[in-house]
């Protein structure tokens, strides 16, 4: 299972952007869908890498929406899971065994949430709580917003609704309206039309002019004399600081001593994050996270053949593959802007170079691409290797606390 298929990914926005939890999906290295006893593998595989012992589930706020067949009703690993932040997707003609129903009440009564899909409207009419939390509808030519029109009105009221796939904006927002739950697709991605932001706000300006100091090896006094011109930012590495436990016990208050304690190369990193996070440029919150889980993934994935000290430049690489979209700037824009290492504007630019072809991966997990297992055969990554760091880059981008 994990060891000959790939985990891939799609995010699940709410009604107001955010990132409500995950779909996850075996890729069998010919890009198919696996079914049957490799999907049992995928809750042990996924309970093991994000559910930790003393620091429990590793997501945090997000649900997990995981391919099912009904020998995984039975699997010891799904105990492992809260149930509360578990989704198993079934086929509804998987329910028509009266022994699957029962089990998929079992389950259900234990907390574990349940999704349908391929139901059609005389099915949504019906009470299906029993069985389902989530019922999953799909959209089909280009009229989404009545389509969803004519499922809201059909749906239960006690479930949930999943629209997929959502590809545009304004089906997203007739969608929203028409009170469907959640929605799947790439749309996080694309602009969202009539954003009149274009361009760094004043807070990205100093992100970016304390960036090139750090590269540049200035002193701390200098350093701190750009932060202290916003109070904003000022807060939020004393607030960083004193949440990762920099200071040992006893609060920091000064920035001086701040800066000192992370050290220029982790100040760098938190910078980056920062100018990604700080947008206002009106995209989603989904987009934001992205961008921060690509980036971790493609440093991850890059490890271990090159080395700890290429970490920075890929993360730099996968967060920067966002930039553009997230400042509403063309990446050339972005890159006059931004002094980077020749290697990493050609991973930008071309995904090519040391560090283009762990992005191009990064890339390829989160869009569900077939390419998956082709880039890591090229990169001499196993399945192991690449599921290993996609599901900790999910839970790191969760433990980063930029929000606020």
């Amino acid at each position: 299972m994990y060891r000959t298929n790939f985990i891939v990914r799609e995010p699940l926005l709410d009604p107001r952007q955010r990132v409500l939890g995950y779909e996850l999906s075996w890729q069998q290295h010919d890009g198919r869908i696996p079914t049957g006893p490799d999907l049992e593998g995928l809750v042990g595989f996924v309970a093991e890498h994000v559910n930790h012992v003393d620091q429990g589930w590793l997501l945090r706020d997000k649900i997990l929406f995981l391919d099912a067949v009904p020998a995984m009703l039975s699997t010891d690993a799904l105990y492992a899971l809260p149930p509360e932040r578990t989704v198993l997707a079934f086929d509804i003609r998987q329910l028509t065994d009266v022994d699957v129903r029962a089990a998929v009440q079992a389950v259900r009564a234990g907390g574990v949430g349940v999704a349908i899909r391929g139901c059609d409207l005389t099915l949504l009419g019906r009470n299906l709580a029993p069985y389902a939390s989530y019922v999953e509808v799909r959209f089909t030519g280009v009229d989404v917003a009545e389509q969803a029109r004519t499922y809201a009105s059909a749906k239960h009221s006690s479930l949930r609704m999943v629209g997929r796939p959502v590809g545009t904006w304004a089906d997203f927002d007739a969608c929203a309206a028409l009170g469907l739950d959640a929605f799947v697709g790439k749309l996080h991605l694309t602009p969202r039309p009539g954003n009149p932001v274009k361009g760094m706000n004043p807070s990205q300006q100093i992100i970016l002019q304390l960036m090139q100091m750090v590269q540049a090896n200035d002193d701390v006094g200098r350093l701190e004399s750009v932060l202290k011109r916003d109070p904003a930012l000022t807060y939020k590495l004393l607030r960083y600081i004193n949440t990762a436990g920099f200071g040992a016990g006893r609060e920091v208050q000064s920035l001086r001593q701040a800066i000192s304690l992370l050290g220029y190369a982790p100040l760098y990193r938190w910078l980056v994050l920062l100018l990604a996070t700080a947008s206002a440029s009106g995209y989603s919150p989904v987009l934001m996270e992205t961008a921060v889980v690509r980036g971790r993934l493609a440093e991850l994935l890059g490890q271990k053949a090159l080395g700890r000290g290429a970490g920075e430049h890929l993360f730099v690489a996968g967060m920067f593959s966002l930039l553009d979209r997230l400042l509403g700037l063309s990446m050339q824009e972005v890159l006059d802007a931004i002094q980077l290492p020749d290697e990493v504007v050609k991973a930008l630019t071309k995904r090519e170079g040391s560090y283009g072809p762990y992005l191009a991966l990064a890339e390829a997990c989160e869009l569900n691409s077939n390419l998956v297992a082709s880039l890591a055969a090229t990169l001499a990554l196993s399945p192991a290797d690449v599921n290993e760091a996609h599901l900790s880059a999910l839970a790191w981008a969760q433990s980063v606390g930029l929000d606020g």
